[in-house]
């Protein structure tokens, strides 16, 4: 398992627990990557269909999708 590997299932985990909606930077400090593995590991989940993203002014809100939701 590469490491890019290892942060998306860890931002899968963060996100799981919290619904709130949480951004590059604040993912970033919970795994401990850089923001642009963090930034890799979101387009990956975003582009598989496994989470959400919802713009508010310049920042981008990452959510896990809705399992009802399609």
């Amino acid at each position: 398992m590469g490491k890019i590997d290892f942060v998306i299932a860890r931002i899968q985990q963060i996100l799981q627990r919290d619904t709130r909606g949480l951004t590059i930077q604040e993912l970033a400090d919970h795994t401990k990557v850089s923001r642009v593995t963090a930034g890799m590991a979101l387009m990956k989940l975003e582009g598989a269909g496994v989470i959400d993203v919802r713009i508010i002014g310049n920042c981008k809100l990452h959510y896990k999708k809705d399992e009802g939701k399609k």
